[in-house]
């Protein structure tokens, strides 16, 4: 029952829940003729405050209210299952890519390496965090490590919703390491860097990933100073100074129903960065079985979930 920061790592269950500042949401998967298919999905809004990300503070303002939206989404799915996949907002934890020049042979010294590394900027005692990390890019001068750090506490308040519905949370991992894993997992996935804005109403992160490998990371707070398209303009600047990248071969947004503005930020992106900007849509990972459009908004909750369903998921006819 750990924090994972593990792209496309560990299998998860065949059903997701996302607890989200706005709303929870869940949804179920199944192989058909051998393709993924979201079999179920319900999603409940919730009133501002009754969630609320935070790497120190409390988040479940209100543990009443969102149990009883999970379970409501349950009940409208027809199911309340056992385990499943839980799906976090990234505000909860601290990401960070670390890089040893030589990797100790054994997992306890790494462990106690990463674990040291992490005190140094840690908010809170490291004996109260949740440490978790997957090996990334390998790189001429040594081998990287994703790194999420987290509040185990606050971990526990997110799983205790899932319990008091019945479920035990397998695998807790965060949003946008989920969309990622969504974009992963289709058959046309990036081959090169490609860089993903992923917006929520209350965050946006943004993560140039290098292949399948995550090079840099960044999370901030909605009401933060500057334009969203002046952040990913200087991630862009970084990335060409720093990370000597040669050109985005894609570049996705993911939240397009969280901003009234999304078009206006898609067209600023394209102008900054001279790159057409698509949206995460999870249907070319996993086939809906409604007959209905799946909107903007339905297809922004569906990503994360279904970037959790597939990580490293065999089809199985």
């Amino acid at each position: 029952m750990s924090l994972l920061a593990s792209l496309r790592e560990t299998s998860g269950p065949n059903v997701a829940v996302e607890l989200a500042a706005r709303r929870v949401s869940a949804a179920v998967l199944e192989f058909r003729g051998g393709e993924p298919t979201i079999a179920a999905h319900a999603s409940e809004p919730l009133p501002p405050g009754a969630l609320v990300p935070s790497l120190t503070n409390e988040n479940v303002r209100d543990r009443a209210l969102v149990a009883g939206a999970l379970d409501r989404v349950f009940d409208r799915m027809g199911m309340h299952p056992r385990r499943v996949g839980l799906v976090v907002p990234d505000p909860i934890a601290k990401v960070s890519l670390l890089r040893f020049e030589k990797v100790p042979a054994r997992s306890q010294d790494l462990e106690a390496l990463i674990r040291w590394q992490m005190k140094k900027s840690a908010p809170f005692p490291i004996e109260e965090a949740q440490v978790s990390f997957t090996r990334g890019l390998q790189a001429h001068d040594g081998q990287d490590f994703i790194v999420s750090l987290a509040r185990r506490q606050v971990i526990e308040e997110y799983e205790g919703i899932c319990s008091e519905a019945g479920a035990h949370a397998g695998v807790v991992d965060l949003a946008t390491f989920n969309v990622i894993n969504a974009v992963l997992a289709s058959p046309a996935a990036p081959g090169g860097d490609w860089l993903l804005v992923n917006v929520a109403t209350d965050y946006a992160s943004i993560s140039i990933i290098r292949g399948a490998h995550l090079i840099f990371f960044r999370n901030r707070a909605a009401d933060t100073d500057g334009t969203l398209a002046d952040l990913v303009h200087q991630t862009a600047m970084y990335y060409e100074d720093r990370l000597k990248g040669g050109g985005f071969v894609r570049v996705v947004v993911s939240g397009a129903g969280a901003r009234e503005d999304i078009d206006q930020v898609r067209r600023s992106l394209e102008e900054r960065l001279t790159t057409r900007v698509d949206t995460v849509d999870p249907r070319n990972t996993a086939s809906l079985t409604d007959r209905i459009t799946a909107g903007p908004t339905l297809l922004d909750t569906l990503a994360p979930l279904v970037g959790l369903l597939l990580r490293n998921r065999e089809a199985t006819a």
